[in-house]
């Protein structure tokens, strides 16, 4: 059972608690100084989110720009292929050799080549033939291994198709054969790993 003592500490223990409170809601400098307060958290709170979001669009803007041109650049490639498998079937003695019509064909094929891989060159688009190098899984596609004891192992002996990288991502690997036999070279760095995730739609 409480008593009368026991009610009037607990009273006096409420009222000084509830004495600061009501001390600060009736001051109003308190009040103004707490809603500043509260209203400048929330501006810099908004000014980071629109920092933030401003970066955002502009590395998207950068990727757009850089490599929007994706899904084009890859079907373009399949052109590239086609003449340079053109003039690899004559090959290099037959277009010494030719003449009259056929020679202004061959010569018409190889120039249109030229210009189209300079093209690819001015847009960010590089060769990748990798014949002699080190055998790198984010470059290359290792086709088939040469047995060759005089050569490192690990080396790109043979390039069967050149790849194609747009700026840091692999548009296509290189398709090569890799040399086996030898003394190992050393692993490709983790470093040289290009990008390979792809814009949605291209």
């Amino acid at each position: 059972m409480m008593t009368d003592d026991t009610k009037r500490a607990e009273n006096h223990e409420n009222n000084a608690i509830t004495e600061p409170q009501a001390a600060n809601e009736n001051n109003p400098v308190a009040v103004l100084e707490a809603q500043v307060a509260e209203l400048r958290d929330k501006f810099l709170r908004a000014a980071a989110e629109a920092e933030n979001v401003r970066k955002r669009a502009e590395r998207d803007v950068a990727d757009e720009r850089v490599y929007g041109i994706t899904g084009f650049a890859r079907d373009i490639l399949v052109v590239a292929d086609n003449l340079a498998r053109t003039l690899d079937a004559v090959g290099a003695e037959a277009r010494i050799s030719a003449e009259g019509p056929l020679k202004a064909l061959l010569d018409g094929v190889e120039l249109t080549s030229r210009e189209l891989q300079k093209a690819l060159a001015k847009n960010g688009i590089r060769r990748i033939d990798p014949q002699g190098e080190k055998f790198d899984p984010h470059f290359h596609q290792a086709v088939f291994e040469v047995p060759d004891a005089n050569v490192p192992a690990g080396m790109v002996s043979q390039v069967i198709q050149p790849g194609y990288a747009l700026g840091e991502r692999v548009l296509r690997p290189a398709m090569v054969g890799v040399s086996k036999g030898g003394p190992r070279t050393a692993p490709v760095q983790e470093a040289a790993r290009p990008q390979s995730r792809d814009n949605s739609g291209n």
